[in-house]
């Protein structure tokens, strides 16, 4: 019998969130959202909707999934470990193989913040039902801002009418005005089956290969060798810009990606979080500390390194990473 399962992709590395965020402790780890992580919430969050749990992650991430799950009394899942990070196409394709064909994937990130209750039930009511009638299903979160970090769905009702990439100031604010532009979320629901039917004729290599790649997993841990062949696109690359089964179900959650400390601040802000005068905020090891001559500012601060960036700039943290991956490893780590 089909039922719905779970896919949750617990990738990446939140370069964006550095120092905070950590090649042993990624952002979607951190017990910082009131005690728990990013990948607890989701878990717990859509227990309601699914029957089974498959988590779709690396070598790195696997004990601290396994860890977080043991503590919540979560005993039976799939637990499939990448041997390289392919991106989501092939993240995807293993968690299909791995479930039964007429089986529904719930497909969400580890590290997205979302407002449960009922617009979140209803939305993925709705896209569970769309599955069901072989749709290819992607949540558009209706827009607050014109926010330049995220990609955007233009929308007819529930007909996509095309994907758009993350645009500058210019094009985000002609897109809030116009009404029918969604971010999106990253989040689908299909069928399996239907998924690897559409990868299988759009993107027939990554499918030839992931499936090499599964049919070589010994307890869902996938061969390096064999994974290095598999091309590296995402999802919507690969599938929902060219198969003519998309749906979108645009949701009225409050939803965040929590990819800049700009997101950070703004949730950490809303739930009580304290600020100076000038709307600074310290995160981390906290110590006193003084802002002088300066606001909207957020000082970042671990044991072995401090970062200090203005909101409007947290976007371009990722940029200290990659120079720390090449000059400083052992801070990334």
């Amino acid at each position: 019998m089909a039922e719905v399962s779970h896919v949750i992709l617990t990738g990446g590395v939140g370069s964006r969130l550095w120092p905070l965020s950590r090649q042993s402790k990624p952002k979607q780890y951190l017990e910082i959202f009131s005690d728990k992580s990013l990948f607890q919430l989701a878990v717990e969050r859509n227990r309601l909707f699914s029957k089974k749990l498959i988590v779709v992650g690396n070598t790195g991430n696997k004990d601290l999934s396994e860890r977080i799950l043991k503590n919540i009394g979560q005993d039976f899942y799939v637990n499939i470990v990448e041997a390289t990070p392919r991106n989501t196409a092939p993240a995807i394709a293993f968690a299909a193989f791995s479930a039964d064909p007429e089986d529904i994937l719930l497909v969400t990130p580890a590290d997205h913040i979302i407002q449960e209750g009922e617009s979140y039930q209803e939305a993925v009511e709705k896209a569970i039902e769309l599955a069901k009638e072989d749709n290819l299903v992607t949540f558009g979160v209706q827009p607050t801002s014109a926010e330049t970090g995220y990609g955007y769905i233009e929308f007819e009702g529930e007909r996509v009418v095309s994907f758009r990439e993350k645009p500058d100031k210019k094009n985000a604010e002609s897109y809030l005005k116009a009404g029918n532009f969604l971010w999106n979320s990253g989040m689908f629901c299909f069928k399996a089956n239907v998924f690897l039917n559409e990868l299988q004729e759009f993107a027939p290599e990554v499918f030839k290969r992931s499936y090499e790649a599964w049919q070589t997993a010994e307890e869902g841990c996938l061969n390096s060798d064999i994974s290095m062949k598999i091309p590296s696109i995402s999802v919507d690359y690969a599938v929902m810009e060219k198969s003519d089964k998309i749906k979108v179900v645009p949701a009225n959650f409050q939803w965040s990606d929590m990819g800049s400390f700009e997101a950070v601040y703004d949730y950490f802000k809303s739930h009580g979080y304290t600020t100076d005068s000038n709307l600074n905020m310290q995160l981390g090891e906290i110590k006193p500390t003084f802002f002088v001559g300066v606001n909207n500012c957020i000082l970042i601060s671990t044991k072995d390194a401090n970062l200090v960036v203005s909101k409007k700039a947290s976007q371009d943290v990722k940029t200290i990473y990659s120079y720390l991956e090449q000059n400083f490893p052992d801070l990334i780590r």
